[in-house]
């Protein structure tokens, strides 16, 4: 990937951590805005453009969780977040997926694997999409507009849901399995199992629980589809 004009909020409040990151970053090529606490890393986040950022869970003043969700419902903002965090409980990946970010890291993490996975989400973010709608069931998704509507009310999806989406109803009715769907969603550098497991979690929870009809289908032993039947 060519980092060209690539710029990265790190939000962070371990001095020694961020300055690893941020060193690995720049020789990867990025250009690096810094926030050492929330109030700061928020205020960045909402008043300049960035291709991803780069947040901490645990922080002084807003944690990431509380700054995520603001980006998303108050800001607006689609940009790509992937969160930092000694955490590595399924309960907190899926509160953050939940809140909007896009991918989850736990701490210690290896800086290259960092550098990748900000490439793959930028590069995913940066996709050009086909200006046709697709459609299962009562559920529509433009690829233009990048909008999901459901019996005519607008879902809020996250970006990566989006993603996920946008496979399952390309191939529905038939069945993705859910190493395929990981492929496609991040290459050769699949995280673990709990991190596509929260995303499916947030996206059923988006367009099926309001309704009465399911259309994300869990097929044991096999995959996953999107289908406005079972069979």
């Amino acid at each position: 990937m060519t980092n060209r004009s690539t710029n990265i909020l790190l939000v962070e409040d371990h001095t020694a951590l961020a300055q690893t990151i941020a060193d690995h970053l720049e020789l990867a090529g990025f250009t690096i805005d810094f926030a050492a606490d929330g109030i700061t890393g928020l205020h960045l986040a909402v008043t300049n453009p960035y291709d991803a950022i780069v947040l901490d869970v645990m922080l002084p003043g807003i944690d990431g969780f509380e700054i995520c969700d603001k980006i998303r419902k108050e800001a607006k903002s689609d940009v790509p977040i992937i969160m930092l965090t000694a955490r590595d409980q399924i309960g907190d990946k899926i509160k953050g997926f939940d809140t909007g970010a896009d991918d989850y890291l736990a701490k210690p993490f290896n800086p290259d694997e960092l550098i990748a996975r900000l490439q793959a989400m930028i590069r995913r973010h940066r996709g050009e999409f086909d200006s046709k709608a697709m459609k299962v069931g009562d559920l529509v998704f433009d690829l233009g507009t990048m909008e999901v509507t459901r019996d005519k009310q607008k879902l809020k999806v996250s970006p990566t849901g989006l993603q996920i989406l946008k496979i399952l109803m390309k191939k529905s009715p038939e069945v993705v399995t859910k190493d395929q769907l990981a492929q496609q969603l991040w290459g050769d550098l699949i995280p673990d199992s709990d991190v596509l497991r929260s995303h499916l979690y947030i996206l059923r929870k988006t367009i099926d629980k309001p309704f009465d009809q399911q259309l994300l289908h869990t097929i044991p032993g096999v995959g996953l589809k999107i289908s406005d039947s079972a069979d």
